[in-house]
């Protein structure tokens, strides 16, 4: 939260610790100081209110969007909303000379609670392959479906505006900007299905991460990025929430007792992910203020992520910062003067603008940047030393990398306060820098200046996915 310069400054204090330090591996350092990148201030710029605006429009003249409404009519219900989402990933693709892969990701989901009888849940997925590093993936989800009171009404008007057409059509715009640039990873743009009845659409996609390899470091969850008036009465469009969970679901007994004795639980990936997301905003999006929160969701709630947090992948939930609850899930009426119902003149599209541009930054500097760093490891108890290893770079990001970049904090501290560039090496040792102090981290920087997320060492922070 605008904390760029605060997290990076040293005070009088650290900046005697810092000119203390000076490790064996000194002679190798070189200059890998974060370059501000144009081509992230063009991205954002190009993000545009009013094609979200055409698009939400579009979404909610279909009448509803409910995961078991109509699917063989060409104007009305899920099956016409998914054919056009197909429809326009191809358009975008043919504007960039067939740069997305788009195909339907399907499941066959029955005897739930909310779908009682076979259902196919059917998603809309684009792949933008990365040129140098295909098989890694960054992520950007919104939902097709919508619903009104009763979650079972498929046939009621339910025109979903904010919930979520509006996260769905900037992943669209994401595409959009995207699309007119070539990366070092892959790009995935997706449309999930399913999500009011059980996050299903993501629980298809995430088995086919999982089943495919793919090594996923990145999943943004946009569900409501255009409400600024809050039922509490707030009005706000300077402010954007990012959820992100602590402990990974899929820790293991060995890896819990492991970070019971050296941390880690306010740095798993998604974490850590989130404030590269606030990162992004404090640099590249004006008057935009990241809330990062320390919970999955909104209190006892869920989304989109939570399928591919559940089998270990990073991600987190981007959206509003004040949500009107009279707006979501209810049945269109008017009661006492009191508007209910989801619908588009509630919405705020030069806000949902500045959450789009946050995600394409965010998607564009992953994908340009290197790979998280692997294998990140760290030693130094009862020494005055604390020494960080991590894995070489692997032979398709040889050529591009520049270096590391070794943060650290104290234990209390929210964000990274210090930082050392230590050169294109697998191991460095930050001198009379003791470990029980800090929490530490490793980032890996390309030549032309993209830095990844910052890694927690251990398996409690590992960006790499633990089956």
């Amino acid at each position: 939260m605008n904390n760029l310069i605060t997290k990076l400054t040293l005070s009088a204090s650290a900046l005697l610790v810092a000119a203390s330090i000076a490790g064996p591996a000194a002679s190798q350092e070189r200059s890998v100081s974060y370059k501000d990148q144009p081509k992230l201030h063009d991205i954002a710029a190009a993000t545009s209110a009013e094609n979200l605006r055409k698009d939400v429009q579009t979404l909610v003249d279909f009448g509803t969007r409910h995961t078991l409404s109509e699917t063989e009519s060409d104007t009305q219900g899920i099956g016409a909303a998914r054919r056009w989402i197909f429809a326009e990933f191809e358009r975008i693709s043919a504007a960039c000379g067939g740069c997305l892969e788009v195909y339907y990701s399907t499941g066959v989901i029955e005897g739930e609670a909310r779908i009682p009888e076979a259902t196919e849940v059917v998603s809309v997925v684009a792949i933008q392959r990365g040129k140098t590093d295909p098989d890694r993936y960054v992520l950007m989800a919104g939902d097709i479906d919508s619903r009104v009171t009763d979650v079972m009404d498929s046939t009621s008007t339910s025109p979903g505006a904010n919930d979520n057409a509006s996260g769905l059509a900037g992943t669209i715009e994401a595409a959009r900007v995207l699309s007119q640039y070539e990366f070092n990873g892959s790009i995935v743009y997706a449309a999930l299905a399913g999500e009011e009845q059980g996050l299903f659409g993501g629980q298809i996609l995430a088995k086919q991460a999982q089943e495919e390899n793919w090594r996923l470091h990145a999943v943004l969850n946009n569900d409501m990025i255009a409400n600024i008036a809050g039922i509490n009465g707030v009005i706000d469009n300077t402010t954007a929430r990012v959820f992100a969970e602590g402990t990974r679901q899929n820790e293991t007994a060995a890896d819990a007792r492991a970070r019971r004795f050296t941390g880690g639980e306010v740095d798993s990936p998604s974490r850590n992910l989130g404030r590269y997301i606030s990162w992004m905003a404090d640099r590249y999006i004006q008057n935009l203020d990241v809330m990062l929160v320390y919970r999955l969701d909104r209190f006892g709630r869920g989304g989109h992520h939570r399928p591919f947090n559940d089998v270990g992948y990073p991600g987190v939930r981007i959206m509003e910062t004040n949500e009107h609850y009279d707006r979501q899930h209810q049945d269109l009426r008017n009661e006492d003067g009191r508007h209910f119902g989801d619908t588009i003149e509630f919405m705020d599209f030069d806000y949902a603008a500045k959450l789009t541009a946050l995600n394409a930054v965010t998607l564009a500097s992953m994908a340009w940047a290197p790979a998280p760093p692997s294998d990140v490891e760290i030693r130094g108890a009862v020494q005055p030393h604390t020494t960080l290893s991590w894995a070489e770079a692997s032979e398709q990001e040889k050529d591009t990398i520049a270096g590391y970049r070794i943060y650290w904090r104290y234990t209390d501290a929210p964000n990274w306060q210090f930082s050392r560039d230590v050169g294109n090496v697998t191991e460095f040792t930050l001198e009379n820098v003791v470990i029980d102090n800090y929490f530490f981290g490793v980032s890996s920087v390309s030549k032309d200046g993209f830095e990844s997320p910052v890694v927690f060492p251990g398996a409690a922070g590992t960006f790499d996915l633990r089956q």
